[in-house]
């Protein structure tokens, strides 16, 4: 069974990791493409091949500790689904395990807030995405992957990053002030501070793969022109980083081809994110190498 980045022994224990990974290999409501249940495993077997020390950040961030976990889930249902991950996620809280979830399809993302709003207070999402996913049913279920913004929404304020596609019945649900579409953000920073201003001290982040360009993410099951490219995702997850909490994070809809490098791209995307994180906590580097030389 194959661990995220491949790494030893001592830095993936379930006891003592700073961050877990969870697979949940859900696609029960993708409406074109099919697939994104396999995007997890790919994910997985890219990160082999990501390389450990991360120049931008000059850091192992792996030290921190990463597991991998393969939880049982309940997929009988879209609504049994989130109970399940919501379930998995309580867990991880409770143990100050930072919780990455790889779906799978956007739905799963629901039952992870769910269990951040019950364990944290001043809670506000960042969603980075292709759609809005705020109708309110879709194909007779509310926990549709097109209904996820509108479940999240209920519970607590969101903010929502490359948006450029929607139905005209989500207009009314849009709140303008905290949607940055893709056609104003492309070729510039200036929304970045905007953005993050609008979100509340500890944050949840939710990334649909298809936020990115095609040109770049091509592997997702509704893929959108006219995307956001790595390096302003990046410049951006770093300054939210910088002046937020993040308290866990979701990548979701990878569905993978032929061409492996789209799963590599999701692969170092969650690393990236592990290294800026880190960074606010750098003696957890330092304090799991003490650990394993005295074991």
């Amino acid at each position: 069974m194959k661990h995220f980045l491949d790494i030893e022994q001592q830095y993936r224990s379930p006891d003592n990791s700073r961050y877990t990974v969870v697979l949940v290999p859900y696609d029960a409501t993708s409406t074109w493409q099919k697939g994104a249940d396999k995007g997890p495993e790919a994910l997985i077997a890219a990160s082999c091949f990501v390389e450990l020390y991360d120049l931008e950040t000059d850091q192992e961030a792996y030290r921190a500790g990463i597991y991998t976990k393969r939880p049982q889930l309940d997929f009988s249902s879209a609504r049994a689904m989130t109970e399940a991950v919501e379930k998995e996620v309580m867990i991880l809280f409770k143990k100050h395990s930072l919780p990455i979830l790889l779906g799978g399809e956007h739905s799963i993302s629901i039952g992870a807030v769910q269990a951040a709003v019950r364990n944290i207070q001043n809670l506000s999402v960042l969603q980075l995405d292709a759609h809005a996913d705020l109708r309110n049913e879709y194909q007779g279920s509310k926990y549709n992957h097109a209904c996820t913004m509108a479940r999240i929404k209920e519970i607590c304020p969101i903010v929502q990053v490359g948006i450029r596609s929607l139905d005209r019945s989500e207009l009314k649900l849009i709140q303008h002030d905290r949607l940055f579409p893709a056609k104003d953000i492309h070729d510039n920073d200036e929304w970045m501070e905007k953005a993050i201003a609008q979100l509340t001290q500890n944050v949840y982040v939710t990334i649909d793969l298809d936020v990115f360009d095609p040109s770049i993410m091509p592997a997702t099951g509704t893929p959108e022109p006219g995307g956001l490219l790595w390096y302003p995702v990046l410049t951006f997850l770093r300054k939210l980083i910088e002046y937020k909490n993040l308290v866990g994070f979701d990548v979701v809809e990878l569905c993978p081809k032929d061409d492996p490098h789209p799963a590599f791209l999701a692969a170092k995307l969650v690393y990236k994110i592990i290294s800026y994180h880190t960074i606010k906590e750098p003696n957890l580097l330092t304090k799991k190498e003490d650990n394993n030389a005295k074991a």
